[in-house]
Order: C-alpha cells, then sequence, then structure tokens
C-alpha cells in the first residue's frame, strides 16, 4: 500500500486531499494540531488514516513525527509529501506588526521546510529504502505569482513557496524526487471563513482601514464561491500518480479573469483594484 505524509489534515484541502487519496486505496498519515482532530479524522477515515500531532514550526515534533511514519513504512518508501498547512495573515505592510509578518512566514515557508527535511530522507532520498521514489507537492497560491494589496505577509509567503518549489524540484533531480506546485485560487475552505474572526480594529486609525474593510468582504465572499477543495486534491492526486505531472497546476474558478489579468499592464490592473478597494489617493 502507498503512503503519502499531508500537513494540515483537519479541514479544507488538507482534509479533501486524505479522503480522495484513502478513496484512492492510499494510506494517509495527516498532521493535525489538535489530539481532539486527531481522534475527528480518526473517526471519520478508518484504520488507513494515521493522525500525527504536530505544529509544522516545531522542528522536535515534525522529526518525532518522521520517525513514526518510518517505522510504520516498515523499510518501503513513501509515496508523496504534501506540503498543505498555511495560514493567512492580512495587514497593509507598512504597519503589520514584525511579528505577524514573521508568523505567516514562519508557518507558510519555514514550516514546509523543516517537514521537506523530515520527510524527504522517507521519499528515496535514502538508499536503503525500497519501492519507487515520493513525489513532493507544495500547496502555492495564485497570490505566488499576483502581490495583492493587504495581504502582502501570505502573498510574500506564496511567492517564496514557488521560488523554493523551482530550487527544490530542481535539486532533488539528484534522487529521481519531482516536486509539483499546486497553486489554487479562491477555494471554499475555512482559511477564508476565518475572515470574519480577524480582528481589525488595531486599523481603525489607519488609512487603510476602509480597504481593510473591503478586503474582508472579498474573502468572505471567496469562502462563499470558490472551488471545492475537492476540485484541488484531484489535482494533487494527478501531481502524486501521473506519469510526466507538470511542474505547476493552477486551479482557479474564474481562469478567463487571471488569463486576462496576466495579460494586462500591470499598471493598469494595479488600477483596477485600487478603485475596487478604495486605495486612490485623496485630492
Amino acid at each position: 500500500m502507498r503512503s503519502v505524509v499531508i500537513t494540515g489534515a483537519s479541514t479544507g484541502i488538507g482534509w479533501a486531499c486524505a479522503k480522495l487519496l484513502l478513496d484512492k486505496g492510499f494510506r494517509v498519515f495527516g498532521s493535525v494540531r489538535k489530539q481532539a482532530d486527531a481522534d475527528r479524522l480518526q473517526n471519520e477515515f478508518g484504520a488507513n488514516f494515521k493522525p500525527l500531532t504536530f505544529d509544522v514550526t516545531d522542528e522536535a515534533a515534525v522529526l518525532a513525527a518522521a520517525r513514526e511514519v518510518r517505522a510504520a513504512l516498515d523499510g518501503e518508501t513513501l509515496a508523496g509529501l504534501v506540503n498543505n498547512a498555511g495560514i493567512a495573515v492580512a495587514g497593509p505592510v507598512l504597519e503589520l506588526a514584525a511579528d505577524e509578518f514573521r508568523r505567516q512566514m514562519d508557518v507558510n515557508v519555514i514550516g514546509p521546510i523543516i517537514a521537506t527535511q523530515a520527510f524527504g530522507p522517507l521519499l528515496g532520498v535514502d538508499a536503503s529504502l525500497k519501492g519507487a521514489r515520493g513525489r513532493i507537492v507544495m500547496i502555492s497560491s495564485v497570490a505566488g505569482r499576483n502581490g495583492n494589496p493587504l495581504s502582502g505577509a501570505y502573498s510574500a509567503s506564496k511567492h517564496a513557496i514557488d521560488g523554493l518549489s523551482e530550487s527544490l524540484r530542481r535539486e532533488m533531480m539528484l534522487f529521481g524526487i519531482d516536486v509539483i506546485i499546486v497553486a489554487p485560487g479562491a477555494v471554499k475552505t475555512p482559511i477564508w471563513g476565518k475572515a470574519e474572526e480577524v480582528d481589525i480594529s488595531a486599523y481603525k486609525n489607519s488609512p487603510f482601514f476602509p480597504a481593510l474593510q473591503k478586503v474582508r468582504t472579498v474573502m468572505l465572499q471567496f469562502g462563499k464561491n470558490g472551488l471545492p477543495a475537492e476540485t484541488i486534491a484531484e489535482a494533487v492526486f494527478e501531481a502524486l500518480t501521473t506519469a510526466q505531472p507538470k511542474v505547476r497546476y493552477q486551479i482557479t474558478p474564474d481562469p478567463i479573469r487571471h488569463l486576462v489579468t496576466a495579460m494586462l499592464p500591470k499598471r493598469t490592473v494595479d488600477r483596477i483594484i485600487a478603485k475596487r478597494l478604495g486605495l486612490i489617493p485623496s485630492a
């Protein structure tokens, strides 16, 4: 039975990936941060789901989980690592606390690095393991190529993931291990629904406050109108299993808009976004 590790499996894309891969006959090791989520997923998914309890920023805990997975593999290689765990921090770059920016990068960038270093040997870097080489799937975002205002920390983290994945893919050629980016647009996941819970009162005296309120509304719309997480899971499954995967899968609910936006001059896109969010200089 082929085995896959998925970080951030409790909800959203990670949960959908776990379910699909289990349905396809994989054994799934899914990371969660809370024991309650581990128990819930074990009950939902059954015996072929193995919860791993760690925060992706906790290197010691991730390494301990990797040892647990190695023991369960019993000398076989890991078929895949899906670096999915992530958060979205909102706020203007000019005013966002450095600690908040650091938290964004710790979870979305350093976390995948820690996980890749911990589980990478199990994909076939360790020559003592038997079986086909595994693959790494990095969950990025369309924000990896677009800088969205008032979510600069999130956009920066996904730009970093895109660049990291390009470098890693070329490095891992040495071991025959592929690295594939899956870059969703808006997806119906809790990461957007949590926008309503974000406290922006710290910015109430900021010139950015009206735009932040509009961004929160847009994020809530993303949560309602985005793609189902199952659609992203299908792309992850293809990335892990097809004979010749693409290097990047971009999946959005409105591909034509993204195509047109990519073709327009940057200054034109700037003006469109600024008008939408009220980021227009006062007279």
